[in-house]
């Protein structure tokens, strides 16, 4: 059984990151293998982190796939999830995205991880390799986003907030 696992530090404080990772339906937002997703059923209308709810999405390829939430915590910054169909050779597929405060720097630590077998022992290293790929894309371009959107609140760039309220003597 692969296993893949990918982390890495957000520059971004957590509250903002899980914003994004906590709503199930949010990944056109921020991974870049994204095009569209759709929550189906689910408990309500707008509901985007009810557990149970199924996304059906479309990636970049065109292709699409379906994934069910399994949990969420908000006290525990974590999601995980299972793959419902997809044309990628693997199945009993369970992911998990984490995330955890750095506290020294105001950032986040995230990690991504998932367990599944292949159906084609052949194509074990490419299902994993692109599992890793989906992984790093994501997490690094949800990096990128924050920090721009981030460094765009502040007018000097040093990410403290108002115009000379940060006290590193830039305008």
């Amino acid at each position: 059984m692969p296993r893949v696992y990918y982390s890495t530090i957000i520059s971004a404080p957590i509250e903002e990151v899980w914003e994004y990772v906590r709503d199930f339906n949010a990944l056109p937002k921020w991974h870049p293998g994204i095009k569209a997703s759709e929550i189906e059923g689910g408990c309500g209308p707008e509901c985007t982190a009810c557990v149970g709810s199924v996304r059906h999405f479309q990636l970049a390829d065109g292709s699409w796939m379906r994934e069910q939430l399994l949990s969420l915590s908000d006290a525990d910054f974590s999601v995980t999830y299972t793959i419902l169909e997809t044309g990628m050779k693997l199945k009993n597929y369970v992911a998990s995205l984490s995330l955890a405060p750095v506290t020294a720097t105001d950032e986040t630590f995230a990690e991504w991880e998932a367990v599944f077998d292949v159906t084609d022992p052949a194509a074990e290293e490419e299902t994993t390799d692109i599992v890793y790929g989906v992984f790093s894309s994501g997490l690094e371009n949800l990096d990128e986003m924050l920090m721009e959107e981030f460094e765009g609140d502040s007018c000097c760039g040093c990410g403290e907030g108002e115009c000379g309220g940060c006290g590193c003597g830039e305008e």
